[in-house]
């Protein structure tokens, strides 16, 4: 971790002036975090004299297998954000790493979107999002992409390198075979509803929002944008509310059943389409019936997401879980979310 810090500190040196003559101590560097990929906030201390800019997010891009976009699209598309400033500014992008004008803020808690007026908020910028044409994009989406991509990732860790893991995990491994069998990318298929594809966010949990210390909110974290229907925005942004950390036996944490509702659902939908312009009521009434299905047709493919997303990262992890039960749990939960959803049709 030390030795990520100071090769962090050592590239912003080179690329602000105003940072050569300073040392790393004179600096704050919050420890890496992220699911699949480090970012680091690195920010000067109080006190010191002002210096441009005063902070940055460092993001590192090295090893991205699971990259769902190529680097010059990815790179095109978070430029493009930026420049509507609904992403960060970016100082600084190459092959190695990103960085990126630093929000002052936090993100977001489970909590939080159980409140009314941050669910607002959020479906302002998702709206904002959502009008978005970026250039070059494929025209595949989300899900296909993931399937192609991250399926064969998934079937290198739980053939290929189970021996890598306890015997506990190496039973678990045998049953996530099924995640890459053409019986269960049929199921996510049948989850995403017919429609026109519009560019989406695709990671829209908690942890990827910020509330600034002015109160607005910001989106965080695009990798994985790309077309997809709109309604996977909605449904995504609840999938770690399920997470229940610090439990007393192994693995330690668990999935618990959902605490959102079609209210909450509702209540976002609803603060979206007051962005958008209706000829009637009883329009705007359809689009927000549409929506809401779709949106919980789309529930299960989150858990379906984070199992495929776990694998790659149970051979060397860069968090203290234990990814092998992690995607185990979360794939276990599709098949019963679908089963629930889909049972009979």
């Amino acid at each position: 971790m030390e030795s990520m810090k100071s090769l962090a500190f050592e590239t912003c040196q080179r690329l602000f002036p105003e940072w050569a003559g300073l040392s790393i101590s004179d600096f704050d560097l919050d420890d890496p975090k992220g699911f699949s990929s480090f970012t680091m906030g690195i920010r000067a201390k109080a006190g010191s004299k002002p210096l441009q800019p005063p902070a940055v997010l460092y993001r590192r891009l090295e090893g991205k297998e699971n990259a769902i976009l190529d680097f010059e699209t990815e790179k095109e598309v978070f430029l493009a954000l930026g420049a509507n400033n609904i992403a960060a500014r970016c100082y600084h992008y190459d092959r190695t790493c990103r960085i990126e004008a630093f929000y002052r803020g936090s993100t977001l808690q489970a909590a939080d979107l159980f409140e009314p007026e941050t669910l607002r908020k959020i479906a302002e910028q998702l709206y904002r999002l959502h009008q978005m044409r970026p250039a070059k994009l494929p025209q595949d989406m989300f899900f296909d992409a993931l399937i192609a991509k991250w399926g064969r990732l998934a079937k290198s860790v739980v053939e290929d390198r189970i021996d890598a893991f306890p015997p506990e995990e190496q039973e678990l491994c045998e049953q996530l075979r099924q995640i890459y069998s053409p019986e269960t990318f049929s199921k996510v298929r049948r989850c995403i509803p017919d429609g026109e594809l519009t560019f989406c966010h695709n990671d829209t949990y908690h942890g990827n929002i910020m509330k600034l210390d002015t109160g607005e909110i910001r989106l965080l974290d695009f990798e994985f944008s790309c077309l997809n229907n709109k309604a996977y925005d909605f449904s995504n942004l609840f999938a770690e509310t399920v997470m229940r950390h610090q439990q007393p036996e192994y693995p330690y944490f668990r999935i618990a059943e959902a605490e959102f509702s079609d209210r909450e659902l509702s209540t976002l939908i609803d603060a979206y389409l007051d962005n958008a312009d209706f000829s009637s009521g009883e329009e705007r009434e359809s689009e927000h019936r549409k929506l809401l299905e779709n949106t919980k047709d789309l529930l299960p493919l989150s858990d379906f997401k984070y199992a495929m997303a776990a694998l790659p990262l149970a051979v060397e992890p860069i968090q203290k879980i234990r990814f092998i039960p992690y995607a185990h749990q979360r794939f276990t939960k599709f098949l019963k979310a679908y089963e629930q959803r889909f049972a009979g049709t």
